[in-house]
Parts: C-alpha cells; structure tokens; sequence
C-alpha cells in the first residue's frame, strides 16, 4: 500500500472535524474522497499535507511512518496537491512556474534556455504544446490546472491530491485533464480525487472513500458500488417513503400560464447549464442536489452575482435586467447568501443597519433612508423575526447564528421582494431558529412571494416546496411535483446516471 492512514482524528473547539478515520491509496490507482460540506475531506487532506497537526493516529507512506510538520515537508515526502482555485503564478511564464525556487543557472543568474528548456521536458508527458515563455494567466483554466499539476509531480511525484480540479473546466477540458490522470496513474502515481460530480468519479476513479460528519462511512471499487448507495452513503439517507401529509405539495400546482417569473435558457459556462425555471406568486421552488452539483451556481446566475451568459428573463411587464445584482434587486430579487458570515451579514454594523442595507441599495445612497424609518423597520422585525438581541443597536457580529440569519432575512423582508432566493436559509442553526424560518417561508407566500430555497435536508424540502427541481453535474436534471416530493424519490432522482433523472423517481 503507496499511503496508510490509521485512526486519524482532529479536534477543533466544539467540533471533532475527524473521527479515528482510516484510508488507504494504492500505487497506481484514482482514489475518489467524496462527501458533503464539513465530512471532514479538506481536514483529512490538510492533515495528510502538514497544513494541520494531527491530534492522534499514524501516518504511512510507502511503509515508513510519516509527520510532515508542513506543505514543504509533505511535497518533500512525495506528496502533492493541487487546487481548483490553482496556486500558482499568473504573471509569470509558464517555465518560471514550473521551475519557481529550482530554477537553473549559470554564472549566478538564471539560465533562460535551460528553464525553456526544462519546462518544455516536463510538459512534453501531457500533450501540452504551449509556449512556455508566455504568461501563465494567458493560457485558459485547464492549461493551468496541467501546468499546476506538472509542477506538483515534479516536486513530489508519489501522491497526488487533486482538489476538486474540474469544477471550472468545460467537458473537453475535463477529458484532457482525465488523459493525463489516466496516464500518472499508469506511471504508478496514486492520486487522491477530490469531486461532487458523481459521473466524473464513476469514469476516472478506481476506488471510492465517502466521509460524513467526520467519519468514514464506506470504501469500495466504483465498478461495485451501486450509484444510489452511494448518495444514501453521502446524505446519510436509507431510502423510505416519506408521508407528504400536510405538505405545501399536496395542493395543486400552478399551472404554467399562473407564474409571474420565467427564465428560459438561463446559464453560464463553468457554473450552470442553460436552464428554464417558471415560478409563480406564492410558489415555494425547492432545489436539490449535492454540494457543488450547481445548486448555488444557479442563485448566483438568477441573482446576477455571476450573469448569465446565455438566455432570458421576463416578468409579466416584460424582459428583466439581470446583469448584476443592483439590477436583480431593481427587479425586486432578494438572495440571502449560504455563507452569511462572509457573504451575509456586515459583522461591524448595528442590527438597525444591516437589515437597512437592501433597502437603502435598491433607493439609491443619494437618498439616504431617514433613521427614523431604519428604527421603525428594526423594530419591526426583530419582533416579528423574534431576533434576540438587546437592542437594534447591537453589532451583528455578537449575535448567535440563527440570528444573524434572521437579520439577513430580515433585511431582504424589509425590501418586499417578489422573488426571494434562500441558499441553505436553515444551516447553523438551532432548532428553534429553524422552524421560525420555515414558519416565516409559509407566512411570506402567503402574501405573494415567490421563494427559491436551496437546501441539503431532503426533509426540509419535502415540507415546504410546491415542486422539487434536481441538480446534478452543474445540470437541471429533473422536476418532481404532487407526490413525488419524497425524500426516497429526490435521492433517486440525484443518483440517476443520466440526464432521465426522471425515470428513477
């Protein structure tokens, strides 16, 4: 066995990140590491490459124990990585990356024709012909992901750690990338593969590891492991029937000439396939998928956080202007983020403050809104909300986490929007808190709004949406209606091997 990981654990306060997780990689294999946001795979893999300190368990390469105290001592063990967002240097050549702190010289200056000409050797295994005297940030993404990779089994060239690699790479740079993971694997490399595309890891991948809330669930050849187990594995779901009693789903749907907002064609290349979404007054529009399938990447499409490059958007007084997201809350758009500490709260400002901003933004900042109106609406929410804070002077920051995600809804609430996009609106927080806000989701389209939530709890989805959209592979690949919203016919329809999602609910 190439690397041996044994009752590997890590503890950070109030959390246990890892938990006595083994894993094993083979020379010569494609090791796929899977699970949803905070199994513990980026633990693992900081752990694994010295970025973090193990709290217990062992370590072995090659045989020999190992405790590589940081990234440098890792690479110099063997062991690379790589990550989606490449790490290397833009604005300089291709050779200056590939050869950065070895470069070769002469008479104590660097020897230009030499670094061409090293570059152009160590390039020359992955049908790369590029320039090498150009710019990094010249060429597209998967030039530079080959490059970053080259550089890395170079450095180390025992194990490669591919981090989510393809998750801006179109199909045809994908099967690129695919070739020369194919062909280091057949040098005898073994590459740990880090993916939420499902398709993706049943093509490249030898071996599969599923890790959840810290723990290792399963490991097993991908040509054995059944497709649907291994989503049950990821969501920690056993397929049941659901009861739908009492459920939004049991009515009627809308029928289509009912919506008030449609898109048709909407995507962008790297983050969501075109799609066609209609969604109509008082409609709860559910969204399901893994971490990463494109579930987030169609709100920020919708919300013009990354515009859409293809398609259109029309309300029932015409086109609508979707470029950014000052133009989707022109619309009348709200969106309240998944990560509400970074892309959510403004952790400095007052409660009073934060749930003005949407507001203030949509009027404009030469019309300030009086302080007046921001008590009032303040006010207004934190008791409506049931925000627990002392006063609606309170930084935000000092709130718990279920409030801070009430004053995120609060501040979107306080614009009237007629279409609110809620991205994992019930994360963090205490039980309490989540049923206020799936008590608030029904309260708000009761009066008119239209609501796209986006949630990992099947369950969730299940009590609250009218229709269930299934996303997989950054795809719109199914729609369930009535019945069909079961948490068994979801976890079918997001493990299904093809575009005909459909057929296996």
């Amino acid at each position: 066995m190439l690397l041996t990981i044994r009752s590997l654990t890590k503890t950070f306060p109030g959390t246990r990140a890892l938990d006595a997780v083994d894993f094993d990689l083979r020379a010569g294999e494609v090791h796929a590491l899977l699970g949803e946001n905070g199994a513990g795979k980026s633990t693992l893999i900081k752990c694994l490459t010295g970025a973090y300190q193990r709290d217990e368990g062992e370590l072995h390469l090659d045989g020999a124990p190992i405790s590589p105290a940081s990234t440098q001592e890792a690479q110099a063990l063997g062991i690379g990585t790589v990550y989606q967002e490449v790490n290397l240097l833009p604005n300089l050549s291709v050779a200056e990356n590939l050869t950065f702190g070895r470069q070769p010289t002469r008479f104590g200056m660097i020897d230009q024709r030499a670094m061409r000409h090293q570059a152009e050797e160590l390039l020359s295994g992955y049908g790369l012909g590029v320039d090498v005297r150009r710019d990094l940030g010249s060429y597209s993404v998967a030039v530079q992901q080959l490059v970053a990779i080259a550089r890395a089994v170079a450095l180390s060239g025992k194990v490669l750690i591919l981090d989510e690699p393809t998750a801006s790479l179109d199909a045809r740079e994908t099967a690129m990338l695919f070739d020369v993971m194919r062909g280091l694997r057949d040098r005898g490399l073994g590459i740990v593969f880090i993916s939420h595309f499902l398709d993706q890891v049943y093509e490249v991948a030898d071996r599969a590891t599923v890790l959840r809330n810290g723990q290792r669930i399963v490991t097993e050849e991908t040509a054995r492991l059944d497709r649907l187990r291994l989503i049950e594995h990821m969501l920690g779901h056993e397929l049941e029937e659901q009861t739908t009693e009492g459920a939004r789903h049991a009515a009627q749907p809308a029928a289509p000439d009912e919506r008030a907002l449609h898109f048709d064609g909407f995507g962008r290349r790297g983050k969501i396939e075109p799609f066609d979404l209609s969604i109509g007054r008082g409609e709860v529009v559910g969204l399901a998928g893994l971490l990463g399938a494109g579930r987030t990447e169609t709100a920020e499409v919708l919300f013009g956080v990354h515009p859409a490059q293809s398609g259109t958007a029309r309300a029932p007084e015409g086109p609508l202007d979707l470029g950014n997201p000052r133009a989707a809350i022109a619309a009348g758009f709200g969106f309240a983020p998944e990560d509400r500490k970074t892309d959510g709260i403004v952790a400095d400002l007052s409660v009073r403050e934060n749930i003005a901003l949407a507001l203030q933004a949509r009027r404009g900042w030469a019309r300030p809104l009086p302080r007046a109106e921001q008590n009032r609406l303040a006010e207004h929410y934190i008791q409506r909300l049931d925000i627990r804070t002392s006063d609606a002077e309170k930084a935000v920051g000092d709130l718990s986490g279920g409030n801070q995600q009430k004053v995120v809804l609060a501040r979107w609430l306080a614009m009237n929007p007629r279409f609110f996009i809620l991205d994992e609106p019930t994360r963090g927080i205490d039980v309490g808190a989540h049923a206020e806000i799936l008590r608030l989701i029904e309260e708000v389209t009761e009066d008119g709004m239209s609501i796209l939530v986006i949630s990992s709890e099947l369950e969730e989805l299940v009590a609250v949406a009218d229709r269930v959209i299934v996303v997989r592979d950054r795809r719109h690949v199914a729609e369930l209606t009535g019945t069909e919203i079961a948490t068994d016919r979801i976890v079918r329809a997001i493990a299904a091997p093809d575009a005909k999602a459909g057929e296996a609910a």
